[in-house]
């Protein structure tokens, strides 16, 4: 009895892992250049182009940057998280080149009136990041402005559950999606109602996901796949008397 109990529970700890097969292990180092903005409190920093609104109640904090068009793929790199450190200007960096981590919260948009190489720091094809304060003083001093930077690509990790935050209206669903580990960035979402098979959501901005659906009265499931090409189920977590503007947690990377 013990035996065939062991044997069942490893079947289904094998499936369900089978869902997010492998861990995101990020990528290369890179170059780019960063600056800052939002204030010594960062409070210029929330909203954004992501859609997350008060990056702080949302766990992101003062841990996030702006990313240039090349590096924001049209909101498509929302929640992907980067390591940076400042290099090549021992007059600015920080001794020891310290690391720092956030995740993409917002867009830095080209300032084409200005050249790539002063002022227009996020026109295309630049990689830029422009960093909230208390973020880039950990790498550089104040004064620089702008300083180089070695970044790459690292595993997202957040605490709790991927977070879908329902908003809109009876015939406009609007899911808001925060808060996920690995990859970080979302590239596709699905809902299923109760009473529906899987339906995929459409991007609206930012990690807003839209559908169209009455939803109303249902419970609710959620699946995504990040760019990474795994994919989380979070089944029935949303109860059938759900109201718009909750939010729910499923299963993270």
């Amino acid at each position: 009895m013990a035996l065939s109990y062991i044997l069942i529970l490893t079947s289904v700890l094998t499936s369900v892992n089978a869902l997010v097969p492998g861990v995101y292990t990020g990528g290369p180092w890179e170059t780019a250049h960063a600056t800052f903005y939002g204030g010594k409190d960062a409070s210029g920093t929330m909203g954004g182009a992501c859609g997350y609104g008060n990056l702080y109640s949302q766990g992101y904090g003062v841990n996030t940057a702006a990313l240039s068009t090349a590096l924001f793929n049209n909101g498509l790199s929302c929640g992907a998280c980067f390591e940076l450190k400042c290099v090549d200007d021992p007059k600015w960096c920080h001794p020891g080149s310290p690391s720092i981590f956030i995740t993409a919260t917002n867009f830095c948009p080209p300032n084409f009136e200005q050249p790539s190489d002063n002022g227009g720091w996020c026109n295309p094809p630049r990689a830029h990041f422009d960093l909230s304060m208390p973020m880039f003083l950990k790498i550089a001093e104040y004064r620089a402005g702008i300083v180089p930077v070695s970044y790459r690509r690292v595993p997202c990790r957040k605490q709790g559950g991927i977070r879908f935050t329902i908003n809109g209206f009876r015939y406009y669903n609007l899911v808001l999606i925060t808060n996920v580990a690995g990859a970080g960035d979302i590239t596709q979402a699905w809902v299923k109602g109760s009473k529906t098979d899987w339906m995929s959501l459409k991007r609206n901005w930012g990690q807003n996901w839209q559908s169209d659906e009455v939803l109303i009265g249902q419970s609710l499931s959620f699946k995504v796949t990040a760019s990474d090409g795994r994919t989380s189920i979070s089944e029935n977590i949303v109860p059938s008397n759900w109201q718009f503007g909750q939010t729910f947690s499923g299963n993270n990377f």
